[in-house]
């Protein structure tokens, strides 16, 4: 039995419901494969804010960065905001990408033959977006300047060193993780024809190929051009990675095309921290009603399994993440139990409770 520290980040909205049912089906699986999580809630958010005033505290950061990881909800509801009108919610999130240095966001999307997708191509598809999180034009975040109600600017901050390192871990990415068919391929998406800041994103780009020149196939795409290509030909994508503000969009269109942002899930990965959680964000108009689809808090949770992996003296870890995203996708093709963006009626806790029925275990097929 291996015991691991984790920061729980609820948050806002339906954070605290998808986040309950990650942990309940990390316990059960745990369980089985000998790994038990000693769970840290944390509160903090908007829902905190408005209450007393504060996001969060120095000793919730203090506790996420002494974690062995964290899970994460969601962050954030669209009437709670600083005096810039920025919203206070993500502050401890930025927090924790900007001071653990959690660079390179990760968000994997796979098509489910059972779940509804608003593409005709009924070929099956998984790609994954890699986006910078540390640079770009997020960077600005409470930097950027106002002059009255007249004007206002951010700038977009692309660095050799930054861009080295995130376009490293694509290539790596795309060499450990193989795709369905094919050579591994990753795709450098920027607006390189416009922006000078995407035209040195791009050399760099160029610079790292040629270290693994023979082993992954490159293409360059327009982000305009990428976006299409994602909605037509989804199947021509392995890895495709790209600036900070990019990643956060192409990443949400990526979900969309597979069906629902209820199947997405990511990684906000450092050398030495990581916090996983959906891409969604708190949806507060269905908050506490038990319509949010947990599969991507779910597919988080097993994504952080593999990156524990690599961090804990545990070979129990890789195989857990699999029988969790088996029993994900055995919940998915059954119609009773898919929530209701998929096209069922079940609610959060049942989904829930589907996957750990579906859990196997280790030696069982």
């Amino acid at each position: 039995m291996i015991d691991i520290k984790l920061a729980s980040l609820p948050g806002d909205g339906i954070g605290s419901e998808v986040v309950k049912a990650a942990l309940l089906v990390l316990e059960s699986a745990g369980e089985r494969w000998g790994a038990r999580f000693v769970v840290e809630p944390i509160d903090a958010g908007a829902e905190r804010y408005a209450r007393s005033g504060v996001a969060y505290a120095e000793s919730d950061f203090e506790l996420c960065r002494a974690a062995d990881v964290i899970l994460l909800g969601a962050l954030g509801l669209p009437e709670v905001v600083h005096h810039d009108r920025t919203e206070v919610g993500p502050d401890l999130q930025f927090r924790l990408r900007f001071d653990l240095d959690l660079y390179a966001g990760v968000r994997p999307v796979r098509r489910y033959f059972a779940a509804p997708s608003p593409l005709a191509t009924p070929d099956p598809f998984a790609f994954t977006i890699i986006r910078e999180n540390t640079e770009g034009l997020y960077a600005s975040r409470g930097g950027g300047a106002a002059v009255g109600d007249k004007v206002a600017t951010d700038t977009l901050i692309v660095t050799a060193p930054g861009s080295d390192r995130i376009i490293r871990f694509a290539f790596d990415y795309a060499l450990a993780n193989p795709p369905l068919s094919g050579a591994p391929a990753v795709t450098c998406v920027d607006k390189a024809n416009v922006l000078r800041s995407y035209a040195f994103f791009r050399s760099r780009f160029d610079s790292i190929a040629r270290e693994f020149d023979g082993r992954v196939n490159v293409e360059r795409v327009y982000v305009d051009a990428f976006c299409a290509q994602m909605v037509l030909r989804p199947t021509s994508i392995h890895v495709a990675v790209a600036e900070n503000m990019f990643g956060d969009i192409i990443s949400d269109l990526a979900a969309g095309v597979v069906g629902s942002l209820g199947l997405a899930p990511s990684g906000d990965i450092g050398d030495r921290h990581a916090v996983f959680q959906p891409s969604h964000g708190s949806a507060p108009t269905i908050a506490g009603k038990d319509e949010a689809n947990p599969i991507a808090t779910i597919l988080s949770a097993a994504m952080m399994l593999d990156w524990l992996a690599g961090k804990l003296p545990a070979n129990n870890l890789i195989g857990m993440a699999a029988d969790i995203r088996a029993a994900v996708e055995r919940a998915i093709d059954d119609r009773a139990t898919r929530t209701r963006d998929l096209g069922g009626t079940v609610g959060t806790r049942a989904c829930a409770a589907a996957v750990i029925a579906n859990l196997k275990g280790p030696g069982r097929d």
